[in-house]
């Protein structure tokens, strides 16, 4: 995994790095404040970020908020000098996914990168079975609003009208939710002329 580094102890940054190697990953960096982590994450498109909270121009939960904005959310993993229950909330608050304390060990530092990659991943299929669900909602709503259309212009019944629409997305070779937005946008053209044509 490639993972932008963001530190400004240089000692404790090399040391991160030189961790994550052992691990097998490959880090970028270490970037000396969040400005510059933000500027490499642009270039280089890392897989995790591995942010020190406390950082001078923009610390590392701004840094990952930044990054997030720019469409370049990926897992993040904070360090700490201090254990704080404030900061822990405005980093769950920020999407942080996992959190370490200094001084960091080669066990914590595999389990949080482990642990941020995994709930990242689960985020991402929650948001993607969102989305889906959302867009069948919106389909459905288009297909009944054909139906209704099809309803009132034609003089048909609820099932007709569903089986002219399902009717013509067989004959076309289109989706149901196709067939509808062509019914919806041409309302105005719809007649019983012109059904009994397509019957």
């Amino acid at each position: 995994m490639r993972i932008l580094v963001a530190e400004d102890d240089p000692v404790i940054a090399l040391g991160l790095c030189k961790r994550l190697r052992a691990l097998g990953h490959t880090p970028i960096g270490p970037a000396a404040n969040g400005k510059v982590a933000v500027e490499l994450a642009r270039e280089t498109l890392p897989d995790l970020y591995l942010f020190d909270i406390d950082m001078p121009h923009l610390d590392g939960l701004s840094a990952a908020r930044a990054l997030t904005e720019r469409g370049l959310r990926r897992p993040v993993v904070v360090v700490t000098g201090v254990e704080d229950a404030e900061l822990v909330e405005r980093s769950i608050q920020t999407g942080v996914s996992a959190y370490l304390t200094k001084p960091i060990d080669e066990r914590e530092l595999d389990a949080a990168i482990r642990l941020a990659a995994a709930r990242h991943d689960e985020f991402e299929r929650l948001e993607e079975e969102v989305t889906r669900a959302h867009q069948a909602l919106d389909d459905r709503k288009r297909v009944e609003r054909a139906k209704g259309i099809l309803m009132s212009q034609l003089s048909l019944g609820e099932t007709e009208a569903f089986q002219r629409i399902q009717k013509l997305a067989r004959n076309t070779n289109r989706r149901l939710v196709d067939v509808a937005d062509f019914v919806i946008e041409n309302e105005e053209l719809i007649s019983p002329r012109l059904a009994a044509e397509n019957t």
